[in-house]
């Protein structure tokens, strides 16, 4: 959808906001210390939340002063002042009485606006608050003072980088393209300095004392098995305000869900969390040596060109690039034709970069996982079948070569094989080019 990002005036600061979705109700997300409203349409996890709720809402989200697109000084500014902002982004927006909704430290600021003004606000919709960033007497979960000089160190020094020393790089996991992808966010939400002096400030917030006077409808969000926020900080938010629902989410889509049922009383029917797809998995003959050859920077920068021609062949075969693995990628495409000739493509542009990869595919059913991640056997079939090929060979299960009878593939029979880990044994066939 084409989001446009305006201006409100909240005394000498503009405030970047953007509205989309035309529901019949109002939500404001309210961010976290750091944003970047236009690049968030651009990393395809919070794309996929905004669009899901301004599915069933008028969607209006703004970045806080002196981070993203709005004017300001991060960190220079109290919450108490920064209420104004809200109000500022609401007026502008043409918003009366909308639900908050917001994440981590963002929650901060959302609960001192619902308690401050409690006529302006429909409902409250809180992801992993932290109402007490600090350890303190009573609330001994939270980070002590040196583990928290040492995050802030670690994030101020990698900041902006695809480093896996940034504290954050673990969202990524070893999918490189996802974290240069959240690294360009960083670097576009603030620079160093102010994210250094926005944590500051994040590091003295303490609205606990808030939450008593919170009097809308309250759902409470924790991601169950979550690595960065302790449950500890959602339950006690839950329990200290009055009437709030607490709910533990723990597969991918079901935040949304959950917020569309409290704000709505509607849930959307359930997805299956299964489909039939083919893998592709791709991997380059030779990297450790190449590595060792071209030295780190010359390294990534070849890795660099490889993705992005990689990336482009799946996308023009409609696949979905799932993860980059360092020296391969692993892919989905809804036929087995079109990921052959996906893989033939691959083989063929990178061989301009003096590279050869390996490619192995197989059709089967998926388990869909948090994050766009995919499981399942048919996984471990197609990285095996991958493990057998040799430099510039694309070979195939016996599954794609059934379900390709009647195309122009051509494909020779390259015998039955165990494959490690996999019961029974598969017969494997090699594209013919």
């Amino acid at each position: 959808m084409e989001v446009v990002t305006r201006y409100a005036r909240s005394g000498d600061v503009q405030i970047a906001y953007q509205v989309a979705g035309e529901g019949p109700l109002d939500v404001l997300v309210v961010p976290s210390w750091f944003s970047n409203i236009e690049l968030d349409w651009e990393l395809p996890p919070s794309a996929r939340f905004l669009t899901r709720l301004a599915s069933f809402a008028r969607l209006i989200q703004f970045d806080r002063r002196g981070a993203g697109m709005s004017g300001g000084i991060a960190g220079a500014t109290p919450l108490e002042e920064q209420i104004d902002d809200v109000r500022a982004v609401l007026g502008a927006a043409g918003s009366d009485q909308p639900a908050l909704i917001s994440i981590a430290e963002g929650c901060a600021l959302a609960v001192l606006f619902a308690a401050s003004h409690p006529d302006l606000v429909r409902a409250l919709v809180l992801i992993t608050p932290t109402p007490r960033v600090i350890r303190g007497p009573g609330y001994e979960w939270a980070q002590s003072v040196e583990e928290r000089a040492a995050m802030v160190q670690a994030v101020v020094e990698h900041w902006g980088t695809s480093s896996p020393q940034q504290p954050w790089g673990r969202f990524a996991g070893s999918d490189e393209q996802r974290r240069r992808l959240l690294a360009r966010h960083r670097r576009l939400s603030m620079t160093p300095d102010a994210a250094a002096a926005s944590l500051a400030m994040v590091g003295e917030l303490d609205v606990r004392d808030a939450l008593s006077s919170v009097q809308c409808s309250t759902l409470v969000l924790h991601r169950a098995n979550d690595a960065f926020v302790d449950d500890r900080h959602s339950l006690y938010a839950a329990d200290h305000i009055p009437g709030a629902r607490y709910v533990q989410v723990a597969v991918r889509g079901q935040t949304a869900d959950e917020i569309e049922q409290f704000l709505t009383g509607v849930r959307r029917p359930v997805l299956s969390d299964r489909v039939l797809a083919t893998v592709l998995f791709t991997d380059i003959v030779g990297s450790t040596d190449r590595a060792a050859e071209l030295g780190d920077t010359g390294w990534r920068s070849l890795l660099e060109r490889h993705d992005a021609l990689v990336r482009g062949e799946v996308e023009r075969h409609r696949g979905r690039l799932v993860k980059s693995l360092g020296d391969g990628m692993l892919a989905t495409f809804d036929g087995p034709s079109r990921a052959i000739s996906s893989a033939i493509g691959i083989r063929d542009s990178v061989c301009d970069l003096g590279l050869d990869v390996r490619a192995g595919l197989h059709t089967g059913e998926l388990e869909l996982l948090a994050d766009d991640d995919i499981g399942g056997l048919a996984v471990h079939i197609a990285a095996r079948i991958s493990s057998l090929a040799g430099p510039g060979e694309v070979l195939v299960s016996s599954t794609v070569r059934d379900l390709i009878v009647g195309s122009d593939q051509s494909l020779a029979d390259r015998g039955e094989h165990q494959l490690k880990g996999i019961p029974g044994t598969w017969q494997v066939f090699a594209v013919q080019t």
